[in-house]
């Protein structure tokens, strides 16, 4: 039996993250680690703090700012010099105006209604853009509307970046799916599972998987990782300091489960290991220039900057109170679970490149073999239910597959059943931490996504307006067939 940290329990509202991402352990390469008594990220942007109103803020309640485009349709960790970011709209079709109008008004009354603040939304076929549309406010301290190229944190779509560039590696033969991952990141070796803690006691024992991680389970979350976010025991878990480094610690031994965590940040750190570059330089190289993505990246130009969304968090009288722009933080260490700035134009061409079978304009990005296979589910019988948040702050609680009927293939969620009026069974989605959603289904050609700045996750209202947008747009295609 070991003993834990002492000390007070820390009060549930001390968040103490950088984003919804990394991996706890005690080697230099791990996005997490245990530094004095506390979890701590290596990562020095995104979020972290008490989300509590300074003196003199208040609520505001903003008027529709934004215009819809009314259309029927990097480099390594060294301060180097990054290119401005540049925008580039896709093609746009022409659709019913009537039909584009009712998009627009759905959008146009959810700022109004204040269930948010500034949305983007883009939906794609495998042609092009069928909808544009931004609407509210990008930042109202600074007066700036939306805008149609405004660059938003997307936290955890990062992840299905990371497992393309993980699967062009198995493709070249250097990775292997079913291999132990450590023999990619030797650390891996170190992980133990949490067999037992008692937070008030602060005790806790742990003991060696039963089986080693492979990297399918971590594409799939079925390592064992979790996040502090997901699981109050890693919340309250706290090592003594001088009790060696402790990798994980895994809540249950791989591949028997199915919980959300860290999995993709240690993908990450065996994209570096395996490609020899850091995972700016990769994705930028692999991913972001053959797709023409320039506007997606770990670092924001400074002369980009203002072109970032201002974040906003829910209070409890369902207002959004506005956050003031923060100053530049260039980042150094990347990772794979989160912390990429994008576009809706530019995930927009992501997404279009997997309708495609991973080729766009031309450009391969991945073998359609493979676009089948990380579309296909991997996890078997295993589901994850409800998932009771154990930081409020920042994240509601939340059902990441789909009332239990959902799968995981490599890097995505699968929904198994057609869902009327909105995607069809064999779609793959995700999101991000400060509601940003998508969704891509291959089998009727359609892909979308909405970008807010809100804070905490799974927010009802913004998943509302995400709902309803779903369903315009098949609305939309509808009229068209």
């Amino acid at each position: 039996m070991r003993r834990a940290a002492e000390g007070p329990a820390r009060p549930q509202r001390e968040i103490g993250l950088t984003h919804w991402n990394g991996t706890v352990s005690g080697s230099d390469s791990a996005p997490w680690v245990w530094r004095r008594g506390r979890l701590v990220s290596r990562h020095v942007s995104g979020f972290g703090r008490e989300m509590t109103p300074t003196p003199g803020r208040r609520l505001i309640r903003y008027r529709v700012v934004g215009v819809a485009c009314v259309v029927a349709l990097a480099v390594g960790c060294e301060q180097s010099p990054v290119a401005t970011l540049r925008t580039a709209a896709d093609s746009q079709t022409s659709r019913p105006s009537a039909s584009v109008e009712h998009v627009d008004d759905l959008l146009a009354s959810a700022v109004s209604r204040q269930e948010v603040l500034g949305v983007v939304a883009i939906a794609v076929d495998r042609d092009g853009v069928i909808y544009r549309g931004a609407f509210g406010a990008a930042d109202e301290s600074n007066d700036l509307p939306m805008d149609a190229d405004a660059v938003f944190r997307i936290a955890s779509m990062t992840k299905p970046v990371t497992s393309v560039a993980a699967m062009q590696l198995v493709e070249q033969g250097a990775i292997a799916l079913d291999e132990a991952a450590a023999v990619y990141l030797p650390e891996l070796a170190q992980t133990q599972v949490l067999e037992q803690f008692d937070p008030p006691r602060g005790t806790y024992d742990l003991r060696p998987p039963a089986s080693p991680i492979t990297v399918r389970q971590l594409l799939t979350h079925t390592a064992g990782f979790g996040y502090p976010f997901t699981s109050d025991t890693l919340r309250d878990f706290e090592p003594p300091a001088g009790d060696g480094d402790v990798v994980g610690p895994l809540l249950f031994d791989p591949g028997t489960s199915w919980w959300y965590g860290t999995n993709t940040d240690w993908v990450g750190r065996l994209v570096e290991s395996v490609s020899g570059d850091n995972l700016e330089a990769y994705f930028r190289e692999h991913i972001f220039e053959p797709l023409q993505m320039p506007d997606t990246a770990f670092n924001v130009p400074e002369a980009d900057w203002p072109r970032t969304v201002a974040l906003a968090s829910r209070q409890r009288d369902g207002g959004l109170l506005p956050e003031a722009r923060r100053d530049l933080t260039p980042v150094a260490t990347f990772s794979g679970g989160g912390g990429l700035w994008s576009t809706a134009n530019d995930y927009a061409r992501f997404m279009r490149m997997w309708l495609n079978d991973g080729v766009l304009d031309g450009q391969r990005v991945l073998l359609a073999e493979t676009v089948a296979t990380m579309s296909a589910n991997q996890v078997g019988s295993l589901a994850a239910g409800t998932i009771v948040t154990a930081l409020p702050d920042l994240s509601n609680d939340f059902r990441p597959t789909a009332d239990g009927r959902g799968r995981f293939g490599l890097g995505f969620l699968i929904n198994l059943d057609d869902q009327p009026g909105r995607r069809a069974g064999g779609s793959l989605a995700w999101a991000g931490l400060y509601n940003t959603y998508f969704w891509i289904d291959p089998a009727s050609g359609v892909a979308g996504v909405i970008l807010t700045q809100v804070l905490p996750f799974a927010d009802p209202r913004v998943l509302g307006v995400f709902d309803a947008f779903e369903r315009a747009v098949y609305a939309l295609v509808a009229e068209v067939v």
